[in-house]
């Protein structure tokens, strides 16, 4: 079949081939030829070129016709666009097909029969000549059609993929895109059909499509056929693999999220083309993940060979053979949004308030709009349908992106991250919210919304509409102090994003926050759930367990994977994670843990901290917590993690913990791992020479240690008035914290929420000389800019340090409202 004319084989041709087969076959053609040695396994098939296409119309005498079809196009009359489209498709349809033509696509046709088998099933698929290419996708805008059998169905089949490129929505596309409508070809690529609906189906990635964050493969997949995670229609499972540890042998997952799966698409037997139907998913099935690990790192092996191979991040299509039990790629083209993102700058966008939450789902994207909401349930109601408005709908199609492209904003109820609305959504850059559930029955019509990407993950549609604010942070000529300018992170959803902001690693990641939003449930509550006496909280923890070996895997599991999350946004830079500090009282609001707290009368000087886990009491807890951090550092190979010891009170009470650390494999020294103390208690502070000899560092934590030195109870509004980091004695603990690390070779920081707060405590830092500096993230940029310019002051004065009394501080201090009503 080499040579011949209208039908080449995908080892015929490869990318430079656009102009002949379209960038759909062109990248499968090169992928079966370039990458089949390295593991990428790519369906044989075969492409009708764009010549064919072209010598169609004009054997016909319909290029005429098609240009006074379109001539005078106004694409933002929607009835008009539709007339004309359907005019533009009933002309190349009528062209009908070449008798040579004719003759080469049944040619083809049995050659793939020889080489899979009489029962073979096709997937017939257009691949216009200006699609898929770096700056703008055209992914579908032309018809694809499935489980073709049959010389007549093919060729049925062929003929409506050349008329598809006269969609309504493709019209429009052209139109936004800049290309001349009839300069624009279209080849087909006739391949062989991996049955999927007997399986699972998705769309990688090989970056972060929210944050535009490189280092990691994202997957995505539901059961059946793709259609269904393309368009929305399902709310997918979830797996990230981090590349650098990856690629150093590491092959483990780096991150799960089991989606709901309702629903899968299956095609029907023995009928003609696309016939296609959805069926509801079995429980059992909708309650595990649709891949193995070892298909996802599969996968991820394969995004790897396809993103070094184009040298770009890469947008792909895989389906897996239920027959054959195989995974293949069925599609391959240059990701064309995340890429481009820029880190010069960071618009951050915030809620000036909050309003009661109609519902919530996946926020696509991280910006705020409001506008009154529109339901739509179909095509017909699009005309209704006014700019600016929130367009809210079961699901979208690519149908409606004429009218998409003129909202505020989206929501779905179907849907996950790489479904259309969501892949539109961010090309346009207007913010998503999909997989609610059911926002278009909860969202009244025509009320004011909100809706806001910006908080996280998750996203939420507020009742009114809300003010918000952009912050435009500009990093692109940020300066880098010689202090270490580290970020207070414990969101595994934001760790992606914040990771682009310029840090020098996590200088505190709470295990406590990732416990409450990932786990929700008491670590022995998990472990022993026998003991838990509320029937319906047991019921509760063997839902959140499913899936899992027990309650002990679900825990290290999923505390592994949110710790690790953070460690590999901001690998190989050092990521500080703290041990679990919770109070007794927020351990038992935890599922199940009423059970497993005692009553305190104050929580913040009691069971907390290094005291729990050396204690017979939380012994088992400690252990899962240890799991997860073993977990993270030796399978997932993210060695940047160090650990921190909150709350330490005692010199015997830390070698016993140290003791037990190193019992459950985490001994310090061991595999370079290194152990921090939080300094926030005055002994750490009074014994730091003795203190220095069994930790790695300090972190100070400036809120418990006011607290502990003033005799504050920080969370006591009646005396709020007296709890200032920047009084003179918190001053002083400060510096001889500092000194005392230095005296002793160890490193020093702060992570408290004193430098974000008051940018005269993180000059107080520097002229201490402190290592490092841990801020959150809203106000890293314009502290590191007080922290560069207080070192600049610094070195040019270095007569007189500012910091050597810290009386002077407090002179000058305004005295606080309350106070001044006081002392009156």
């Amino acid at each position: 079949m080499a040579g011949s004319g209208y039908v080449r084989f995908f080892d015929e041709f490869g990318i430079r081939d656009v102009a002949t087969v379209g960038g759909k076959n062109a990248s499968l053609g090169e992928m079966y030829r370039s990458l089949s040695d390295a593991g990428v396994r790519v369906p044989n098939g075969f492409a009708i070129t764009a010549d064919a296409y072209r010598d169609m119309l004009t054997e016909a005498g319909a290029w005429e016709p098609l240009r006074r079809a379109l001539d005078g196009l106004d694409p933002g009359d929607l009835p008009d666009l539709a007339r004309r489209g359907r005019c533009a498709r009933e002309i190349v349809y009528g062209a009908g097909l070449p008798d040579m033509l004719v003759h080469e696509v049944l040619a083809g046709y049995r050659r793939l029969r020889d080489e899979y088998g009489a029962e073979i099933s096709l997937a017939v698929r257009s691949s216009a000549t200006a699609e898929d290419l770096p700056t703008a996708s055209f992914a579908g805008q032309q018809e694809t059609f499935l489980n073709v059998r049959g010389e007549q169905n093919l060729l049925e089949a062929v003929r409506r993929c050349f008329a598809s490129l006269f969609t309504d929505r493709s019209i429009h596309y052209r139109v936004d895109q800049g290309f001349d409508q009839l300069k624009v070809g279209l080849s087909v690529g006739v391949m062989k059909m991996v049955r999927s609906d007997l399986a699972s189906s998705g769309v990688m990635f090989t970056l972060d499509t929210e944050s535009g964050f490189r280092d990691v493969v994202f997957v995505t997949g539901a059961y059946g056929l793709g259609e269904n995670v393309v368009q929305g229609a399902v709310d997918p499972d979830e797996f990230y693999v981090h590349k650098p540890t990856f690629g150093a042998g590491h092959r483990v997952v780096l991150r799960h999220m089991l989606g709901d799966k309702a629903v899968r698409m299956v095609y029907v037997e023995g009928e003609a083309h696309r016939t296609t139907r959805n069926v509801p998913t079995p429980l059992a099935d909708r309650d595990r993940f649709c891949l193995s690990d070892d298909e996802v790192l599969t996968l991820a092996d394969a995004a790897c060979a396809i993103e070094r191979h184009y040298r770009r991040p890469m947008d792909i299509e895989w389906a897996k053979d239920g027959i054959d039990g195989q995974l293949y790629i069925v599609q391959s083209r240059p990701e064309t949004v995340g890429s481009r993102r820029t880190t010069g700058t960071l618009d951050d966008y915030v809620l000036d308030n909050r309003a009661e939450v109609l519902i919530e789902g996946r926020a696509v994207g991280d910006r705020i709009a409001t506008g009154r909401a529109r339901r739509v349930d179909t095509v017909a109601e699009l005309s209704e349908f006014r700019p600016g408005e929130v367009l809210i709908a079961d699901t979208t199609t690519p149908d409606w992106e004429p009218v998409m492209k003129t909202a505020s904003a989206i929501v779905t109820n179907r849907g996950g991250r790489t479904c259309h609305a969501a892949i539109l959504s961010r090309e346009m850059g207007i913010p998503a919210v999909v997989g609610t559930g059911q926002a278009s029955m909860v969202i009244p019509a025509g009320a004011e919304v909100t809706v806001s990407c910006a908080e996280g993950d998750t996203g939420r549609i507020y009742r009114g509409a809300l003010a918000f604010h952009v912050e435009h942070l500009t990093m692109a000529e940020l300066p880098r102090p010689l202090t270490q300018v580290m970020v207070n992170l414990g969101d595994p959803d934001r760790a992606f994003a914040t990771a682009m902001l310029p840090t020098d690693g996590v200088g505190l990641a709470r295990m406590e926050f990732v416990i409450t939003d990932s786990i929700k449930a008491h670590p022995l509550a998990l472990v022993h759930p026998e003991k838990v006496t509320d029937p319906a909280v047991r019921d509760r923890l063997a839902q959140l367990i499913r899936g899992y070996a027990d309650g002990a895997d679900f825990f290290v599991r999923r505390l592994s994977e949110g710790i690790g999350t953070i460690a590999a946004a901001f690998w190989p830079k050092p990521v500080v994670v703290r041990m679990s500090d919770f109070k007794t009282n927020e351990y038992a609001s935890l599922l199940g843990g009423r059970d497993f707290e005692p009553r305190e009368a104050n929580p913040m000087l009691g069971f907390r901290g290094a005291s729990r886990y050396a204690h017979p009491a939380y012994s088992e807890g400690f252990a899962v917590e240890c799991a997860a951090i073993r977990r993270v550092r030796e399978e997932m190979g993210l060695t940047n993690v160090i650990v921190m010891v909150p709350f330490v009170r005692r010199i015997a009470e830390a070698e016993q913990v140290l003791a037990r650390m190193a019992e459950l494999g985490l001994a310090r020294g061991e595999n370079g791992l290194q152990i921090y103390a939080m300094c926030e208690i005055p002994n750490n502070v009074v014994l730091i020479d003795r203190f220095a000899t069994l930790f790695d560092g300090f972190s100070i934590g400036s809120n418990d240690l006011t607290q502990l030195t003033l005799g504050v109870d920080r969370d006591s509004e009646i005396v709020s008035f007296d709890y200032d980091e920047r009084d003179a004695g918190v001053r002083e603990m400060i510096r001889l914290a500092v000194e005392g690390c230095r005296r002793n070779g160890i490193h020093s920081g702060l992570c408290g929420q004193a430098p974000s707060d008051y940018p005269e405590m993180a000059e107080f830092l520097v002229d201490l000389g402190i290592d490092s500096i841990s801020l959150d993230p809203d106000t890293l940029v314009a502290t590191t800019r007080t922290i560069f310019d207080a070192e600049q002051r610094r070195d040019a004065d270095r007569v007189q340090p500012r910091a050597t009394d810290p009386d002077a501080w407090i002179q000058d201090r305004p005295s606080s409202p309350h106070t001044r009503q006081l002392s009156r």
